[in-house]
């Protein structure tokens, strides 16, 4: 057991836990090491699970001073990267999407799509979404300012020959190589370049229109229609972006979306209110990071040079508007930055897209994982490994348990082979037995039907034996599960495991000891997904059951009204709202309800002041 270290001063910086193969499995950063890193060094019932498992493994500490907490951010963001330690959260840049490059360094420059990292010196623009519509927007400024866009091998041949290729032809180049244009005036266009991709059309779209104006007033035809043609261009190109803010704002926009173990932060860069660039990182979170956390562990990330940085950012929560945050970026653009969380308004509605777009990540990357074979075969081969399993498990069957404060109690059991889920063998369970409010006790029950049917189905081609058994709780739903095997005869025969809904730790029968699936891992992402669908099965169906409950205590005591009238008419009227509005003639409409169970359920459902309407009057009109 790691002990507390003496001397540990009270001066930002930050902090690395090592394991006794002197592995760095943990790095954080804090204002006061000293006051940071006593909070671990307490009771062990007044840490967290995470912690608890850190100082388990940890078997030495050390610290790096810094000359402050921004310092400190971002040594501790380097860090992380070069360990990947296994306690922290997992940065993963989406480094794929293309640039706009344009290399100021060159006495000619000429714009360029890479994916590659960025070079001092060499202006980058983006990233962006689709490289398609991108190569048309290139495609159609070059028209309207157009750059050159050789090689530096073809641009010297051309320079040799004193002849311009055929781009010079079609006027999507200037000929700088048989100096059609001088360095200043190709400067102007790279300008207008800059201009462009930093969202400013409505300077450019004015320019055009003058120089327009201008030729066609002298009578110069050829450049008025030249000029014509690159404003049309310009609008060509500038439609590819879209415009979410009509106040010409400049300014972020950060959206963190979390989902079990995985972390999305997007960044939408909005410069004269268009959408002009996206950035997205996918995180795997240690455990119980928050919003704010995450934030704070990719900022040197998002922003890392002052030209980058807006003077405004927004972000989701108050909480994320923290002081670490504004002055990091105040610092980094050198004067101060508006960090705010709008409730309303137009810029609410844009955060909103980012977040959707945040989720979105999430789920594409999810189903990447659900689509890969080899991801699903190495989640299965962990899960076994982790569980000490004979064999991987092919098929798992979940139980989970929904209720109303121990009303219309459902159990649920879902079936995935071969990591994919098996809809035809899901099953619903109405708790019969169990009585109150007893989650135990119901999963016993469950448990024990469910089991009660293996001899039937191991003679039977429909349904295969599962090979690992996935409670949805903590130890005594695990204990209750072991009793229900007991019953049935088949005690040491189940290979059964409990998840615990908060902290997702894994217990097996016979040990106290928690397993910890690594995070991020392949093996703790299919258990969670597993779980979560156990979870959405059985609330849709205690959803269900208990609608069907609320339109049997409403149509209570009708004569000639029976459970199977009574489903036919939800059915038919698609709520029970729906029936209550219903008129006598819509009633009376259906032809397997007798005309006097029809009145006495109008009635019934009917306030007695409110008349009922005959036919003849102006109601059946």
């Amino acid at each position: 057991m790691l002990t507390k270290p003496s001397g540990i001063p009270r001066r930002s910086g930050c902090y690395l836990f090592r394991n006794e193969h002197g592995t760095v499995i943990y790095v954080g950063k804090a204002r006061s090491l000293a006051q940071r890193l006593s909070n671990y060094f307490q009771r062990s019932d007044g840490l967290t699970v995470k912690t608890q498992a850190l100082m388990s493994e940890a078997t030495s500490v050390e610290w790096i001073i810094t000359p402050n907490e921004l310092d400190a951010l971002i040594l501790e963001n380097e860090l992380i990267k070069q360990s990947q330690p296994r306690y922290n959260m997992r940065l993963k840049d989406d480094k794929s999407f293309p640039y706009v490059a344009l290399d100021l360094r060159a006495d000619f420059p000429a714009p360029f799509i890479t994916r590659s990292r960025h070079v001092k010196g060499v202006r980058y623009f983006g990233p962006f979404v689709d490289v398609r519509a991108l190569r048309v927007t290139i495609d159609e400024l070059l028209q309207a300012f157009p750059l050159r866009s050789c090689t530096k091998h073809k641009f010297n041949y051309q320079q040799r020959i004193g002849r311009p290729c055929l781009l010079y032809d079609i006027g999507k180049c200037s000929g700088p190589c048989v100096k059609a244009i001088d360095r200043e005036g190709y400067h102007e266009l790279v300008a207008s370049w800059v201009r462009f991709f930093e969202g400013d059309v409505r300077q450019l779209h004015r320019l055009l229109d003058d120089q327009m104006k201008a030729a066609s007033v002298e009578k110069h035809y050829e450049a008025a229609a030249k000029a014509r043609d690159g404003l049309a261009a310009l609008e060509r190109a500038a439609s590819e972006q879209s415009v979410v803010l009509d106040d010409h704002s400049n300014l972020d926009v950060i959206a963190v979306a979390t989902d079990g173990g995985r972390a999305a932060v997007v960044r939408f860069r909005v410069r004269f209110g268009r959408i002009i660039g996206r950035t997205v990182h996918l995180i795997d979170r240690s455990m119980d990071e928050g919003d704010v956390e995450i934030l704070e562990s990719v900022l040197p990330d998002l922003y890392g040079d002052s030209e980058s940085v807006p003077p405004a950012v927004i972000v989701a929560n108050p909480a994320m508007t923290s002081e670490l945050v504004r002055a990091y970026l105040g610092e980094l653009r050198a004067r101060p930055v508006s960090v705010v969380a709008p409730q309303r308004g137009r810029r609410r509605r844009v955060l909103e897209l980012a977040t959707n777009d945040a989720q979105s990540v999430i789920d594409r990357d999810s189903l990447r994982r659900q689509s890969d074979h080899n991801v699903r075969s190495r989640a299965l081969q962990e899960l076994g490994s982790a569980l000490e399993l004979r064999q991987p498990p092919f098929r798992i069957e979940c139980f989970d348990m929904s209720h109303l404060q121990g009303t219309n109690y459902v159990g649920s059991m879902v079936v995935f082979e071969d990591g994919l889920p098996k809809k035809s063998d899901y099953r619903h369970f109405n708790v019969k037995e169990v009585l109150g409010n007893d989650d135990v006790g119901a999963m016993e029950e469950v448990v024990r039907r469910r089991l009660g049917y293996w001899s039937d189905e191991q003679s039977s081609s429909k349904f295969r034996r599962p090979d690992l058994i996935i409670i949805d709780g903590g130890l005594p739903q695990l204990h209750a599960a072991q009793k229900a095997a007991a019953q049935v005869g088949l005690d040491g025969e189940v290979e059964l495991v409990a998840l615990a809904k908060r902290e997702e730790l894994l217990y097996r029968p016979g040990s106290s000891e928690p397993i910890v699936l690594d995070r991020g891992s392949e093996s703790l992402y299919m258990v969670q997904r597993i779980r979560d669908e156990a979870h959405r099965f059985a609330v849709s169906f205690h959803r269900s059951k208990r609608g069907k409950s609320m339109v049997a205590s409403s149509l209570e005591g009708i004569e000639g009204l029976g459970p199977a009238r009574r489903d036919r008419l939800v059915a038919a009227f698609g709520s029970l709202d729906a029936l209550r509005h219903a008129t006598l003639d819509e009633l009376g409409a259906l032809a397997w309800l007798p005309n006097d169970v029809a009145v006495r359920l109008y009635d019934h459902l009917r306030a007695p002041s409110q008349p009922r309407p005959t036919k003849g009057t102006a109601h059946d009109e």
